[in-house]
């Protein structure tokens, strides 16, 4: 009987503070023992007060966990951003977070687990988990998987301008430069990337186009495809010169070469110019020599007259102007054609010095004389 009484009074003195404290108007009834009882209950406000203790808490291991990570304490950072993510009202960001503590300390099991926790707790947020996962692969240097990661969530999602940016990165890291092609076209319709990122994406892809070209059809036909803008490009040029020469078609590179330069002056495209092997070697020495009364101290036309000498068999002239070369700008492949040429006039000893010279300039250092050895193979 008096226990009952306790329990009574204990309901009454619940109900009194709920009452008063919270005014919520809803009740219950509970019969006990034959005791009828009309208690009054605050449901909504008590769980809303409940709610907002949870939620501070929370909050504040959240904040703690971020500082932790701020300050480099990944792994406490971690325990703390996870703990607190089965009480917040955004788990998403606490796993992510979670997870970049995870990955900055190189565990990429527990890196992995927390983001696949994030989509399964916010499903909806798949893009952003894809491309947090993306991001800690290729900042891992994790490739194949990051492009696996990429290329899901373009299947999700179609032209995402960050994924398709990221995307496109990797593509030109790998060196794959048919997907990069590809995807050229939908990158310049996003505004994720720099016009100067995109142009030099571009030319690149169209030089590596050029260097695979098969033969003269080839070449041709992907240059056709290049826009008239990136038809002045110097790197391009060159590499369409080079496929019409590795055709065979010299003498048209030696005419649509000379008439570029006459109005696009260039050092790549005159060295090239001492490369062609017109069948009229004669003519494409005088064209060259005609240019140095405008340009008589470029060492790249100096270095394309030389070998246009060479070619004529004109030694002592070609003697000449590769001293002259080398004295303005000294380079291995000058000291390899003036080594080739001494050879051929007999200067065995001045042939070697000119190799070393240019064997030099790619070494570490310079390179010392190999001494000689007797009979017996000592030194």
């Amino acid at each position: 009987m008096i226990f009952g009484i306790i329990v009574v009074l204990a309901l009454f003195a619940s109900a009194f503070a709920a009452h008063f404290l919270l005014a919520d108007p809803g009740y219950v009834i509970i019969n006990f023992r034959d005791y009828v009882v009309k208690v009054v209950l605050a449901p909504k406000r008590l769980g809303e007060a409940a709610g907002r203790y949870r939620s501070a808490r929370s909050g504040k291991k959240m904040t703690r966990g971020m500082i932790a990570v701020a300050e480099g304490n990944f792994a406490r950072g971690e325990k703390m951003l996870a703990r607190a993510a089965s009480t917040s009202d955004s788990p998403l960001f606490n796993y992510l977070q979670a997870a970049r503590a995870a990955h900055l300390q190189g565990r990429d099991d527990r890196r992995d687990e927390w983001l696949r926790l994030a989509f399964q707790e916010t499903p909806e947020a798949a893009n952003a988990v894809l491309l947090t996962q993306a991001e800690f692969q290729l900042d891992r240097g994790q490739n194949e998987q990051a492009l696996a990661t990429l290329r899901r969530l373009d299947e999700n999602s179609k032209d995402h301008a960050h994924a398709l940016a990221l995307l496109g990165r990797l593509y030109f890291k790998l060196e794959d430069w048919d997907s990069l092609a590809e995807l050229l076209p939908r990158l310049r319709k996003s505004s994720q990337l720099k016009p100067d990122t995109l142009d030099n994406w571009t030319i690149r892809v169209h030089k590596e186009m050029l260097n695979r070209a098969a033969d003269g059809d080839a070449v041709a036909e992907t240059w056709k495809g290049i826009s008239r803008a990136h038809k002045s490009n110097a790197t391009l040029l060159e590499a369409y010169y080079d496929g019409l020469m590795r055709a065979g078609q010299h003498d048209r590179v030696e005419k649509e070469l000379a008439a570029t330069l006459k109005s696009n002056w260039n050092g790549p495209l005159v060295r090239l110019f001492g490369l062609v092997e017109a069948s009229d070697t004669t003519k494409q020495l005088k064209r060259a020599e005609s240019w140095l009364k405008k340009h008589g101290d470029d060492p790249d036309l100096l270095l394309a007259a030389a070998r246009l000498c060479l070619r004529n068999e004109l030694w002592g002239k070609a003697r000449s102007y590769l001293e002259t070369v080398i004295s303005l700008r000294p380079s291995p492949e000058a000291y390899r054609e003036y080594g080739a040429l001494l050879n051929q006039m007999g200067e065995a000893d001045a042939a070697a010095a000119a190799y070393r010279d240019g064997l030099g300039m790619v070494a570490a250092g310079p390179l010392t004389a190999i001494p000689h050895m007797d009979a017996a193979g000592k030194h």
